[in-house]
């Protein structure tokens, strides 16, 4: 994963299919208006881009998939629905572009790459409001997805910020918790 801005993930997403030279990539948004704005903005940006949603024809859905499987578009960027049953050979590269909100969707994603035994890569893009879907899928593969800073792009020292707040804030609640024997225990969710 490469921590990052928030306002930041698009110019970051652009540097890294550029300075790479990737051909073809799946990029992962939550919502169709984010994934129909990220696919404009690629454009803009000299990269040809294609969104694939729940509010787009089949017809338009089927093309741009056939469109991406032939190398015509670079980049098709999807919502988690769009994407159930996409199988595209070969596919080199899934980025995350905002982490799923259901950790199991993760796993989802990233199996898009790397299949049948074929080298994949899956990357991640996380800002700091991002940190409770990240703990939820290391919880889930039960693994610390390795972090890597690019240069000129990093916020590390925002990212450890933000990922202390919420511990101490659960320390509180559970010496809260132990301090009152009369309060009953609060509902855990994930």
């Amino acid at each position: 994963m490469h921590p990052v801005d928030k306002g930041r993930k698009r110019e970051l997403l652009s540097f890294l299919i550029g300075s790479n030279n990737w051909q073809q990539v799946l990029v992962f948004g939550r919502t169709k208006h984010g994934a129909n704005r990220l696919a404009k903005q690629l454009i803009t940006d000299g990269i040809n881009a294609a969104a694939i949603h729940g509010n787009k024809s089949q017809g338009a859905r089927t093309k741009a998939l056939a469109d991406f499987k032939i190398g015509k578009v670079q980049v098709l960027v999807a919502t988690d629905i769009a994407a159930r049953g996409l199988d595209i050979e070969q596919l080199p590269h899934v980025v995350n572009f905002e982490l799923p909100n259901v950790a199991e969707d993760y796993v989802h994603r990233i199996g898009r790459t790397g299949r049948a035994g074929r080298e994949g890569q899956a990357i991640s893009l996380v800002c700091g409001e991002e940190l409770n879907q990240l703990k939820d899928i290391e919880r889930l593969i039960n693994r610390k997805i390795p972090q890597q800073i690019v240069a000129g792009y990093g916020s590390t020292e925002s990212m450890k910020i933000v990922a202390r707040k919420p511990e101490k804030q659960e320390q509180k609640r559970r010496h809260h918790r132990r301090g009152n024997s009369n309060q009953r225990p609060a509902a855990r969710t994930r």
